[in-house]
């Protein structure tokens, strides 16, 4: 064997042996906000859960009820909850739970929905791991949309 070829087989094996591990955690992403460009985020708030896929299937022909909010890749599931609840009065109830998924599309270009966290609307429920999640953090590239499903819980059920 060659040492071109030696090399080559090295780079696979490295290749193969990086990926049959568990994923590396994402490292937390540091924004200066005061000197980097927000993104726009294509927000759809929805009550009553979240969208069917086929809602976002025709590019223009989103659903209507779309927020767009100016925030950073750093931007949390509970600071989204409470940008949400500033338009949304529906959020604003103390039984309300926000359920988060990002819509994107796939290899194919067919939007795709993928839940990525839930929230409660009222700080007496508690933080949940999900508050704390960024949008870096949850794989979100400019362009995605998200979807957001408004979900009241009834009193009896809390």
């Amino acid at each position: 064997m060659n040492s071109a070829s030696q090399a080559a087989a090295a780079a696979a094996k490295d290749v193969n042996q990086k990926s049959s591990g568990p994923a590396p955690k994402k490292m937390p992403v540091e924004i200066d906000r005061e000197k980097t460009c927000p993104l726009l985020l294509r927000v759809f708030p929805k009550v009553g859960g979240l969208h069917r896929t086929e809602e976002f299937a025709l590019r223009g022909k989103e659903p209507k009820e779309e927020v767009q909010i100016y925030t950073w890749p750093d931007a949390t599931l509970r600071e989204l909850t409470d940008l949400v609840k500033e338009v949304r009065p529906e959020a604003r109830k103390n039984t309300a739970r926000l359920d988060f998924a990002l819509v994107y599309p796939d290899r194919m270009g067919r939007n795709v929905i993928r839940k990525v966290g839930t929230v409660w609307s009222a700080p007496h429920r508690g933080r949940g791991d999900d508050d704390n999640k960024s949008l870096a953090s949850v794989s979100f590239q400019t362009g995605d949309f998200l979807d957001v499903g408004i979900l009241l819980q009834q009193n009896n059920q809390m």
